[in-house]
């Protein structure tokens, strides 16, 4: 079939565009004659052979060949409408998602891409060569998880204000298993995610990460982790039976960082779409409904059949497991001190006295606090009240 020549089709992408700008209130019909170097009342007759036959009524009609990308006006004036006033900032493909789903407009990706760069309301980009991916996934669920902090502006009712987006995933499906917003990746934010995680799904096999100082002990900057010296996530996760795999480079978190990326396009648009203004507020929309959204939309089935958790034995206590232990010397009094406080042991059946014995003392990620001796629990101690200084603390309970 005879296809409009390269000058009419370049004649017409320059009309279009002007066109799209005007409907999409960026200039006015006036101004943009005054563009293309046309009379307002031309520019008058093709808007309204726009309105009439789409993306055909702008091409040289001498031609009387239809083109392939007919659009009404109104239908284009309303997908930049709505893109304007309630979906400003969304990604073309979230856009789309949400066209379809909440608006019933069936136009195709690329037309709805195409129509956005074109009105000016969304930068073109280059296209970028296919990111070719050297390691496969995962075979099972549950043979490797993928933890990451990624620090944003999420909340966009709070402008300036960057927190850490933790996400822990499985590699073979790309399926979000935990996902908190907090102010500072850090060691005890990890560990409520991985506790989590365990509590509810079982024992993984491994966790990839990059080798952030709560993740990895690495003498030399930039170099190798040396291993065997466990931080308190890794202490945790070796008890378990985790292995822990560290990252060398951004390339090789490739799947971490394509996750960050497009949860960076979407969250935010997310949460200002439903007037989610702190960070509380977002944490519960992440647990009660964006996580199961979110894995309906790009979780993939496993390439095999059944899962390599393993279920928790009944003896594991998680508490315990997942929190920040020292250990400390008790004194003659059978006092131990730790972080300004001090926690007083009372009398067991084990020793008559624990004076000068080495116990630890386990700091739960609610700030309660226990001490054991070896597998026996001395005692628990609630969370400190923050209006009292040093004060003895009695256990709720003993063993």
């Amino acid at each position: 079939m005879t296809r409009y020549s390269m000058a009419a089709t370049v004649k017409a992408m320059k009309i279009q565009e002007v066109i799209l700008k005007a409907a999409s209130k960026q200039i006015l019909w006036m101004d943009a004659a005054d563009i293309i170097g046309v009379s307002y009342r031309t520019m008058k007759r093709w808007k309204a052979r726009y309105e009439k036959s789409g993306y055909d009524g702008i091409f040289d009609r001498r031609r009387r060949l239809p083109s392939p990308k007919r659009a009404p006006l109104s239908e284009v004036q309303t997908i930049l409408e709505l893109y304007r006033t309630r979906y400003r900032g969304f990604n073309a493909a979230h856009f789309h998602e949400k066209l379809r789903e909440h608006h019933a407009i069936q136009r195709g990706y690329t037309f709805v891409k195409t129509l956005l760069q074109t009105a000016g309301r969304m930068e073109k980009t280059r296209k970028r060569d296919k990111h070719r991916l050297r390691r496969p996934r995962k075979p099972l669920i549950g043979m490797m998880l993928h933890l990451d902090g990624s620090p944003h502006e999420w909340i966009p009712a709070q402008p300036g204000v960057f927190y850490d987006l933790l996400t822990l995933f499985d590699d073979a499906t790309n399926r979000i298993y935990e996902m908190a917003l907090v102010e500072e990746e850090d060691t005890r934010g990890c560990m409520i995610l991985l506790k989590d995680c365990v509590a509810k799904r079982g024992i993984f096999c491994s966790l990839y990460s990059d080798r952030a100082s709560h993740f990895f002990f690495t003498p030399k900057a930039q170099g190798k982790v040396q291993e065997g010296h466990f931080t308190q996530i890794g202490r945790a996760l070796n008890e378990l039976g985790i292995r822990m795999i560290p990252a060398y480079s951004p390339q090789a978190r490739g799947r971490g960082e394509r996750m960050n990326e497009t949860l960076q396009g979407r969250l935010p648009n997310e949460l200002k779409l439903h007037g989610i203004k702190t960070r509380g507020e977002a944490n519960r929309f992440l647990k009660e409904r964006y996580i199961r959204e979110f894995n309906q939309r790009f979780a993939r089935p496993p390439e095999q059949k059944g899962s390599a958790f393993v279920p928790l034995p009944r003896h594991l206590n998680l508490d315990l497991i997942f929190s920040i232990q020292t250990e400390r010397t008790a004194g003659h009094d059978n006092t131990v001190s730790y972080q300004n406080r001090i926690f007083q042991i009372n009398p067991s059946h084990l020793r008559v006295s624990f004076a000068k014995c080495r116990v630890t003392v386990h700091e739960h990620l609610d700030s309660s606090a226990s001490i054991t001796y070896g597998p026996h629990l001395l005692g628990f101690y609630p969370p400190p009240n923050q209006s009292k200084t040093l004060k003895k603390e009695k256990p709720l309970c003993l063993v």
